[in-house]
């Protein structure tokens, strides 16, 4: 009996042994590796608003009431309010919505003529793609409904004025910043840029599709210098808009230019040629112009903005439109992505040696004050 006590003994712990050798290398299989973080895909939803308010006096040219006095045009406008909608789903599905509250100023004798109406300027569901083609980093993704346009959205995240006014290719009336259709974006490793593609309606977010074509967008935008301490805010752009008013029937805009981003100014310069015709039993008018705009700031919130558009409606004939945009601004400090400003500026649009055949232009000029919240 002692000797098969001493056996059994030997046996317990040849087996412990055993258990433990083979425990060991299973735990060290389902350890997570050290600083792994999985990502947060709990679903979140965020409310926010724009609101563009302003006072403008059009110094030049007078109008006349109804009385047919000569009077000065003045008002205080609110030129423009978003709510803004943003969630997740997870970590790779996003979405937007976003209602745009404007004036109906189109609906001639209708009861809402003149009124604040509602529609909609965004709504679209974002892929993310970062886990499959920017592992460490973020930007790649592919939307899909109504949306921002290549061009216009990204100008004005360098731009910040959209609440003085529109940039040049939207004011002229060759873009819009919003259309609906499917884009892809794709970030490049070490930010050295990026690409937005995508197929649209091309009808704009104002109106629905009117036929079977598309257009097709493409702007790339690349940093020279991504690491370099000054000149790795200078980007250089170019943006090609492929459409048709109807079959053979072109609607085309080419711009090339370059845009700098610093802590104490940005500037931007891009030059554009357009192709129009409505219809293929007509002539196609080419336009082309030119923008070019700076704003030095301080590190006090006080900030300048100087603006010039060129503009040739009609390469045909002669006949230019030119803009003089000049303000002062107070960005108020802020905490968070809010941004709150107060601008003080002067637009003034000049039309030169169009033929005589057309009626005179005068020069427009306009004082205003813009107010921006955004939160």
């Amino acid at each position: 009996m002692p000797l098969i006590r001493r056996w059994m003994s030997v046996v317990r712990v040849v087996m412990a042994a055993a258990s433990l050798s083979f425990a060991v290398p299973c735990a060290a299989q389902v350890t997570p590796a050290a600083g792994y973080t999985p990502p947060d895909d709990t679903p979140s939803i965020r409310v926010g608003a724009t609101i563009y308010t302003d006072y403008t006096v059009q110094q030049t040219p007078k109008v006349k009431d109804a009385d047919g006095n000569d009077v000065t045009p003045n008002s205080f406008n609110v030129g423009r309010s978003y709510i803004n909608i943003t969630g997740n789903i997870s970590h790779n599905i996003a979405f937007r919505i976003t209602p745009d509250i404007t004036r109906e100023t189109g609906i001639t004798g209708s009861s809402i003529s003149g009124n604040y109406v509602f529609r909609l300027k965004y709504a679209f569901a974002q892929f993310n793609l970062d886990d499959y083609m920017n592992p460490g980093r973020t930007g790649s993704w592919v939307r899909l409904g109504m949306q921002q346009t290549p061009w216009v959205d990204y100008m004005e995240g360098i731009y910040r004025y959209r609440f003085q006014g529109t940039i040049f290719e939207e004011r002229e009336g060759f873009l819009s910043s919003s259309d609906v259709g499917a884009s892809f974006h794709y970030s490049f490793a070490q930010n050295y840029g990026e690409v937005h593609t995508g197929f649209y309606n091309g009808e704009t977010y104002t109106r629905p599709e009117a036929n079977d074509q598309k257009g097709f967008m493409i702007r790339g935008s690349g940093r020279p210098l991504p690491m370099h301490p000054w000149l790795r805010g200078l980007r250089v752009n170019a943006f090609w808009d492929k459409d048709a008013y109807l079959k053979n029937a072109d609607r085309e805009r080419t711009i090339f230019g370059a845009s700098f981003e610093h802590k104490y100014v940005n500037a931007a310069f891009d030059y554009l040629w357009s192709t129009d015709q409505t219809s293929a039993t007509k002539s196609a008018t080419d336009a082309h112009g030119y923008s070019w705009w700076v704003t030095p700031r301080s590190t006090l919130g006080w900030e300048g903005l100087l603006r010039y558009d060129h503009l040739e409606p009609n390469t045909a004939q002669s006949g230019t439109r030119n803009r003089w945009i000049g303000g002062v601004a107070y960005w108020f400090p802020h905490q968070g992505n809010v941004s709150t400003s107060l601008l003080l500026d002067v637009d003034t649009q000049m039309f030169h040696d169009f033929p005589a055949t057309q009626a005179l232009q005068p020069t427009v000029r306009r004082y205003a004050v813009h107010a921006l919240v955004n939160f």
